[in-house]
C-alpha cells in the first residue's frame, strides 16, 4: 500500500541558485547535498520536516538527454512546470515576508473556497501557489455534492 510521497522532484536551471532561493529566501533546510554516482543529489525540505523532501534537479544529461532537456528548460523558464502549492499558517504574513525578500508574486493573496491563496515564481520561472488551506471538512461542507466529487475532494465511496 502506498503511504505517501517519498520524494518530489523540481526541475530548476541552476542548483546553487536554487539552493540559495529555497533555503535562504523561502526558509527550507538542506536534506542532502552531495555527489553520488556522478550526479549531485540536492534535496531541501520545509524546516523540521525531513519527511517532505524535494529534490532539485537540472534537466540535463545524464538525467535527460538533448533535445528534450532544452525543451524542459524552456518550459521551466516560461512557468509551465509548476509543482503545486506550498502551505502556510498565515498566507498574508508569509506573502509580505517573502515579497520583502524579493520574491516575484504574480497574484496577491485571495480568499478561495479552499483557503487563502497567492501565486509566485521561483528565479527560474517555476509557478508556485502559496496556500493557507481550510480544513478538508470545511472545504467539503462548503461544496455542492457534485462539485466535491468532480474535484476529487470526496472520499471516493459510492
Amino acid at each position: 500500500m502506498i503511504t505517501g510521497f517519498a520524494l518530489v522532484c523540481l526541475n530548476v536551471l541552476n542548483l546553487d541558485e536554487a539552493k540559495d532561493f529555497y533555503v535562504e529566501v523561502l526558509g527550507f533546510e538542506v536534506g542532502i547535498d552531495r555527489e553520488m554516482d556522478g550526479f549531485r543529489w540536492l534535496t531541501v525540505q520545509p524546516r523540521g520536516r525531513p519527511d517532505l523532501p524535494m529534490m532539485l534537479v537540472v534537466p540535463e544529461s545524464p538525467v535527460v538527454e538533448e533535445p528534450i532537456a532544452g525543451q524542459l528548460r524552456s518550459l521551466i523558464a516560461r512557468g509551465y512546470l509548476g509543482l503545486g502549492a506550498l502551505s502556510t499558517d498565515d498566507c498574508w504574513a508569509t506573502y509580505h515576508a517573502l515579497k520583502a525578500k524579493g520574491v516575484e508574486f504574480i497574484e496577491e493573496p485571495e480568499e478561495r473556497f479552499y483557503g487563502i491563496d497567492a501565486a509566485f515564481r521561483d528565479p527560474f520561472g517555476n509557478h508556485w501557489r502559496l496556500t493557507q488551506p481550510k480544513p478538508l471538512d470545511e472545504i467539503r461542507s462548503g461544496l455542492p455534492t457534485d462539485a466535491g466529487r468532480a474535484s476529487g475532494l470526496s472520499d471516493m465511496r459510492p
